[in-house]
């Protein structure tokens, strides 16, 4: 098996090609990284700047160079010895412009008469396939022919054989499908989706044929070669995780696999999944939490509360799944209810929604994960006490038939029902310290302790010693440095308190959760342009759904939300605020990343990151990378250079390419996980560990509470015998904290000549 010893994640996109790609292979490798790790290459909708909305499964994406320039990538990274994994959608296909996607046009042309019909997940009792893309259904009299084609504006539909004839009315009356209002689509749908994206139809992948189509291509490449790892988004939405899984597996005997699985603290990962591990939410939880300071949750409270922002977690996250079962997702939870025997439809509508609701993670996979599946019933038991008898019914025909398709569709649209509700809903309403609002994280749990966080890390190490880690994705709702700069507030708690209180004051925004969030971001972020915060202030707004949304409108309130960067981005008060805490969040950034390059687990560096990125969530992290300017400092750094810790980022980088050039170079130093524990009275503020007899890493955490105390001072970290060098510098090592981290707030330390 090819497992890379790191991976540097690249976003193509028409603006960034194969071709681009192809030519920072020289860089990656100079910089230490094993594999590029590219999002998906398939082709997609035209014009996506993601990859995700795939549209062909068969071919490598037109508009990123076609097959002659993703051949022409991959000899490139096998000249630089790197590997490529890359993103592979088994959950959807995009269908948001249908001639794009020759599946379903042909589905839409011949409905279940179309060799494809089985390809995509369609409630076929239920009449014609839904498509709601009018303005509302009287706009069905503006539609007209056009080439042969039923047009709506720019959109273009097929004409079933021999049915040409008549109005464009009567003609569409005729088709194996029926253009609806848009906002129809939610409780009427009649094809399983992606999350609420009407535009992403499922994809039936546990179909052996369906499988073979839309995989085909991806696996030519691994059988030549060319892929040498597999990153597989959402398996939860697939109705047979496992099975997907042991056939990619099969497929791909020789291919590093890893799975998008989120896991809530304390959830493993299914052990019947033959992958290497999650792409590294755990991970991400795990190391950000060790550089926040627990003791800070009371203050952050006491604010929230005052300033109106809801505390209480629990009651948060639950309105708002329901906000999902209820409005969002109707359609979904219909469909599955109506597959409840011998219950009350509304009875079963409403039993199945508050399953979902109490699930305590993503979903189950029956009959793994039944200790998951019983706890979602007590919840919604003790919820709703007035659904006993439906909900006995919903449990006792899941458990008597955990392969039936009442089990598999609510177990794979749970998931949807938790990241709608939690990700997109709940982390924009619970904003009462946003750092810990993130994919995989748990904002009810102020911090991670240093004894948890080595016994976390020696689990990977024993369990999932391949998993793939990381700090930032394309995903996550901020970067990285973002991140570690908002950890420091957890060390000025009433600082920033009163900051807010005098800010709020004199610009504050008129809706509790999304103020003291927009103050989090503009202190995390500084100096950020108007326009970049505008917009992620404007997507904030509208995932919490409190006073706008995407599908209804508080004009006013948007206005009012878009004009709120320009007032504050140059605020005096505000910069003096962020040089208070600037040099603090540098040295969480520097620790956090020391910690993932090195901790049990193959790490991924996101594009761009091995300088400061302060950007939040997409499409502000999609942002394009000025390679030019590391390949300069890289240079530097190679010849000798020790940068100063500055707005540069020339340190961050100095850490990344010391750190992966020894993973890449000695990766036999990187096997095993013990933890090391300073000694003295700012022990605490260390975090240390080896990770083989010849290798140890040591870290500063909560830098503000250490200086306070007056530094390191008679802190030492005891090291095994010997002789050891610091990495980072050059110098010698030596016990004494105050010393070792004289120059930087880590070490990556060997021993003698190894």
């Amino acid at each position: 098996m090819t497992v890379p010893e790191s991976t540097y994640r690249v976003q193509l996109r028409p603006e960034f090609t194969f071709t681009d790609a192809a030519g920072i292979a020289g860089y990656l490798r100079e910089l230490g990284v094993g594999a590029l790790y590219a999002s998906p290459v398939l082709d997609a909708t035209p014009g996506s700047t993601h990859g995700y909305d795939v549209v062909d499964p068969t071919r490598a994406r037109p508009e990123l160079g076609g097959e002659d320039a993703r051949r022409e990538l991959s000899v490139k990274l096998k000249e630089a010895g790197l590997g490529l994994v890359v993103d592979i959608v088994p959950n959807h296909m995009s269908v948001e412009v249908p001639k794009a996607n020759r599946f379903w046009w042909d589905v839409l042309q011949h409905g279940r008469d179309s060799p494809y019909a089985a390809f995509f997940d369609v409630d076929w009792a239920r009449g014609p396939i839904l498509l709601p893309v009018l303005g509302d259904d009287d706009a069905v009299a503006e539609l007209s022919v056009e080439d042969g084609e039923l047009a709506y504006y720019d959109h273009r539909f097929p004409i079933a054989p021999g049915t040409e004839s008549g109005t464009p009315q009567e003609i569409h009356e005729r088709q194996h499908y029926r253009l609806i209002g848009w906002r129809r689509g939610n409780a009427e749908l009649n094809y399983r989706r992606f999350f609420d994206i009407t535009n992403l139809a499922a994809v039936r992948v546990e179909d052996p044929t369906v499988f073979a189509e839309t995989h085909g291509e991806v696996l030519r490449w691994v059988a030549d070669g060319d892929v040498t790892g597999l990153r597989v988004d959402h398996p939860d939405g697939l109705a047979d995780p496992g099975g997907y899984f042991r056939r990619l597996r099969e497929n791909a005997p020789g291919a590093w696999i890893v799975a998008e699985k989120i896991l809530h603290p304390g959830e493993p990962l299914p052990q019947s999944w033959p992958v290497d591990g999650t792409t590294g939410y755990d991970a991400l939880r795990e190391i950000a939490g060790v550089f926040v300071g627990p003791a800070a949750e009371p203050a952050f409270t006491e604010l929230a509360n005052e300033l109106g922002v809801k505390t209480g977690y629990h009651r948060v996250e639950a309105e708002a799944r329901r906000l999902v079962t209820d409005r969002i997702l109707v359609a979904e939870v219909r469909r599955i209810a109506a597959l409840l025997r011998d219950v009350d439809a509304e009875q079963a509508r409403q039993a199945v929604a508050e399953a979902m609701i109490a699930f305590p993670v993503y979903r189950s996979y029956l009959p793994e994960g039944a200790a998951h599946w019983a706890a979602a019933i007590a919840g919604a038991r003790q919820a709703r006490p007035d659904l006993a008898d439906a909900l006995a019914a919903l449990d006792a025909q899941v458990r008597a038939e955990p392969d039936g398709e009442l089990a598999t569709r609510i177990q794979q649209t749970s998931g949807m029902v938790v990241a709608k509700g939690t990700e997109d809903t709940t982390f924009y309403r619970y904003t009462r310290f946003a750092a810990l609002n993130e994919v995989g994280g748990n904002p009810d749990r102020f911090g991670l302790g240093v004894e948890e966080f080595h016994r976390l890390a020696a689990g990977r190490e024993a369990g999932y010693p391949a998993a793939m880690t990381t700090l930032t994705t394309h995903d996550t709702k901020r970067s990285e440095d973002t991140r570690a700069r908002m950890a420091v507030l957890a060390e000025v708690p009433g600082e920033f308190a009163e900051a807010v209180r005098r800010w709020t004051a004199s610009h504050g925004i008129d809706e509790p959760s999304l103020n003291l969030l927009a103050w989090q971001t503009l202190v995390s972020t500084w100096p950020i342009e108007p326009a970049r915060l505008r917009d992620y202030l404007d997507k904030a707004a509208k995932e919490a759904k409190l006073r706008t949304s995407w599908t209804d409108h508080d004009e006013a309130f948007e206005a009012a939300v878009a004009a709120w960067p320009g007032k504050v981005v140059n605020d005096p008060d505000v910069a003096a605020f962020v040089a208070r805490i600037e040099r603090p969040g540098w040295s969480n950034s520097l620790g956090q990343k020391l910690v993932q390059l090195t901790a049990p687990g193959v790490p991924d560096v996101y594009q761009g990151t091995e300088l400061w990125d302060f950007s939040l969530v997409d499409p502000d992290n999609r942002r394009p990378v000025d390679y030019a300017v590391r390949r300069e400092l890289l240079k530097r750094i190679s010849g000798g250079e020790l940068p100063e810790i500055d707005a540069s980022g020339a340190a961050k980088l100095l850490v990344v390419h010391k750190a992966l050039k020894l993973r890449q170079e000695h990766p036999a130093l990187f096997r095993g996980y013990r933890p090391l524990r300073a000694e003295g009275v700012a022990a605490e503020h260390c975090l240390a560990y080896t990770r083989s007899p010849d290798l140890a890493v040591a870290v500063t955490r909560l830098p503000v509470g250490l200086e306070a105390a007056g530094g390191w001072r008679d802190t030492v970290l005891p090291l095994p015998d010997g002789v050891w060098t610091d990495v980072l510098t050059g110098r010698d090592a030596t016990p004494d904290l105050a010393t070792l981290f004289e120059r930087y707030p880590v070490a990556l330390l060997v021993r003698g000549d190894a």
